[in-house]
């Protein structure tokens, strides 16, 4: 139940931290230099701060654009990227408030809520990927005048725009094998079927040489049928041994699995486009009739993909009713004793607690590739070294305990290339919806502009 359910750019745990870091002026790189602190604007620019924006019945203040507007600058310093002009910039930076402001509202609105535990997690993660601990940042952001109130809370908005983002995205995208297939051949640089494999079911309605115009439509009609039964779900191979009158009609239609190009035209050009299962026909050529059905279809020739793998097995706690973050929190944190002094199994622990699927199995979740786990557990779990267990983990899911057991560099398989494929289209399909989602909150939303920023 930790599988990857989206993979959002702009809301993934690692992209919401890095703004949450940048809010603060925190870079999420290994340290923390000197300088990167937010600025504050002087004290008689505080007091003569004024309204620049209302969205809905908050308001957008000249400072939050100044503040904003400075750690924008800073990041993309840090980046070497060009800045635009400063009145673009900071329109740009005021509109991108004004949406933000919109999707918060939004979340409060439905009732989406961050308990303590979760932002106590944000700030751990911060920390570590600025290589210090909790008291350390605290005290980085106490000396760059930042209030710790004032990181928390936005550290709080990060999460509930997450959330809401998780909500309202997934089930606006779906993802085909032909998407997949199309972003294959789109990484390879190539349009053609000259990798494409296909695995096709054939069923052979003849014709004969001289038959009459009243046969052929016969003979079509029989086609048709086999055609509409196999479209309702009919066995294919049981339909092809009945009613085919080509010789691999005899063990179930199936030609094999062999490349596109190997295949008449008219069968390529018919079920390229179409997934497996899918059902093309009745297709006429100079033999008669043809019912073709997708078995198999894949991408040969793919270049070896060599990633690192992890296994690490959990224990899942949901939340509910009769059971808080925090309660949960602590039943975990009391198990991570119980382990790191000897006097607990791990497997028997997730066996007798862990309310997830891999239970049974002692917690273990295999061989993982990357990208297979929602963010917040695999940024944990990519922090941890072998044998290592995380502090508790709070996840879309509930609550965690992680033990990474090993890792590996493998290199993936056709099958597991396809899965990292799909992740990615999926990626680019959730940035393409947030965008188009983004735009929608924001069309909704009543915004009346002040004075303009200076």
């Amino acid at each position: 139940m930790i599988q990857r359910v989206s993979v959002l750019t702009l809301a993934c745990l690692s992209c919401w931290l890095a703004l949450s870091a940048q809010a603060q002026g925190l870079r999420t790189s290994p340290q923390l230099g000197a300088g990167q602190g937010a600025l504050r604007a002087p004290a008689s620019q505080r007091l003569a701060d004024y309204i620049v924006a209302v969205v809905n019945s908050e308001p957008i203040t000249n400072n939050e654009v100044r503040a904003r507007l400075v750690r924008v600058e800073q990041q993309l310093a840090q980046q070497g990227a060009a800045l635009p002009p400063r009145e673009e910039l900071t329109r740009q930076v005021l509109e991108r408030l004004i949406s933000e402001k919109a999707q918060l509202q939004l979340a409060r609105e439905s009732g989406i809520r961050v308990e303590e535990g979760t932002i106590d997690q944000a700030e751990q993660t911060v920390a570590r990927q600025n290589q210090m601990d909790v008291t350390e940042l605290r005290r980085k952001l106490a000396a760059e005048g930042t209030p710790l109130s004032q990181f928390r809370e936005e550290l709080r908005n990060q999460v509930l725009l997450q959330r809401l983002r998780d909500r309202e995205l997934e089930p606006r995208v779906k993802v085909s094998d032909l998407d997949v297939d199309q972003f294959i051949r789109e990484q390879q640089g190539s349009t053609d079927l000259a990798t494409l494999e296909i695995n096709l079911g054939h069923v052979l309605v003849l014709v004969p040489e001289n038959a009459s115009p009243a046969q052929v439509t016969a003979l079509q009609a029989r086609a048709q049928r086999v055609a509409e039964r196999a479209r309702a779900g009919e066995d294919f191979a049981a339909l092809a041994r009945e009613f085919s009158d080509a010789a691999e009609g005899r063990r179930g239609g199936q030609l094999g699995l062999r490349n596109a190009q190997r295949y008449p035209e008219l069968f390529v050009e018919s079920t390229v486009n179409l997934r497996v299962g899918d059902i093309a026909g009745p297709l006429r050529s100079a033999a008669g009739f043809h019912v073709l059905k997708v078995l198999e279809k894949q991408q040969a020739g793919l270049p070896g993909v060599t990633v690192t793998q992890s296994h690490a097995r959990h224990i899942l706690l949901r939340l509910g009713p009769r059971l808080s973050e925090s309660a949960a929190i602590e039943r975990l944190a009391d198990m991570r004793r119980r382990l790191q002094a000897g006097r607990a199994d791990f497997a028997a622990l997730a066996r007798d607690n862990s309310q997830d699927g891999s239970a049974r199995d002692g917690g273990d979740l295999g061989w993982a590739n990357p990208g297979q786990f929602v963010p917040e557990f695999e940024e944990v779990m990519n922090g941890l070294s072998p044998g290592q267990i995380s502090e508790p983990l709070i996840s879309r899911f509930g609550v965690h305990l992680i033990q990474l057991l090993e890792r590996r560099t493998a290199t993936l398989s056709q099958r597991e290339q396809r899965d990292l494929a799909r992740n990615l289209v999926r990626e680019k399909k959730l940035d393409e919806a947030y965008a188009t989602w983004a735009q929608e909150v924001r069309g909704r939303a009543y915004v009346e502009f002040r004075e303009a920023p200076q």
